[in-house]
């Protein structure tokens, strides 16, 4: 996630990052130039007095509302997954902390380094999880950890079972009280609610259909656009043709880049800094 001044303005509008959606786009950018160009010129040379072509920008400029409307409820949808991704990894980091808040008193040498590892192996686990996939070498585990996590096809939920039956073993030794117990299982829950929700923002995209059909919706939009124009601005039609293009189609692309907010893509959420963040506060508190 890349982190700015919003009151820079000068700055954000001349900066070309990477992730600036013209930089993406340059090459369709240019593609419907030229579409939109060779059209207006067709339209000039063989149809230079079609009066019906004069009387397309009233349904040219109702049809681009209904696009709009169509776009805002686009953003807003991909924008409510990207902040909902957020909080759920807000309300991870309470729960870490609270979990090793209430263990450090109770735990002794060997139990508080296993939780202090646990812990970790669960956020990290949880973060790759969400992109690529976990693998078992990065993380810190004994032997008989390891060998119980190969059989598992779930690494989040392996480890959370581990650190269950070590909850289990505790109380059964007399080391936790009821109360403590049911205090500590419903923070290990909400680790478990927290990865839940984060992976159904993933695996829950946006319609196909819906997304296909706004997508053609644009394109038959965009280049069919001097033919509404033409007669007013002749070949500058095609320029306009070209910068509605460009301003529709990011607020798709850009849609489409966050409504997957846990990659990482320069707008995706800071995971990498806010498992180092856990780890830090987790390793202080049970150290």
């Amino acid at each position: 996630m890349i982190k700015y001044n919003p009151k820079s303005w000068f700055s954000l509008i001349f900066a070309f990052h990477k992730s600036d959606t013209f930089r993406m786009l340059w090459k369709e950018i240019l593609y419907i130039g030229a579409f939109t160009l060779v059209v207006a010129w067709a339209e000039i040379t063989y149809f230079p007095k079609a009066v019906v072509m004069e009387k397309l920008i009233a349904v040219y400029s109702l049809i681009g509302f209904v696009i709009s409307l169509l776009l805002v409820f686009r953003t807003n949808t991909a924008y409510d997954r990207w902040w909902e991704g957020r909080k759920k990894w807000g309300e991870l980091v309470n729960d870490t902390r609270n979990l090793a808040v209430k263990l450090s008193p109770i735990l002794r040498d060997e139990d508080r380094e296993f939780f202090k590892r646990m812990i970790v192996n669960f956020v990290w686990t949880m973060k790759e999880h969400l992109r690529d996939g976990a693998e078992l070498k990065d993380l810190e585990l004994t032997e008989d950890e390891k060998k119980y996590l190969e059989q598992q096809s779930h690494l989040p939920a392996g480890i959370s079972a581990l650190m269950y039956q070590r909850l289990r073993l505790l109380k059964e030794k007399g080391a936790l009280s009821d109360g403590e117990y049911i205090a500590l299982e419903g923070n290990m829950n909400r680790l478990l609610d927290s990865l839940g929700a984060c992976e159904r923002i993933k695996n829950t995209p946006i319609p196909y259909s819906y997304s296909l059909f706004l997508k053609k919706f644009i394109f038959i939009y965009v280049t069919t656009l001097p033919l509404a124009f033409v007669h007013t601005f002749g070949f500058y039609s095609a320029l306009i043709a070209t910068f509605v293009f460009y301003v529709l189609v990011s607020m798709e692309v850009l849609a489409e880049e966050i409504e997957d907010p846990f990659g990482t893509d320069d707008n995706d959420l800071p995971t990498d800094q806010i498992f180092e963040r856990i780890k830090a506060v987790t390793g202080e508190i049970l150290k």
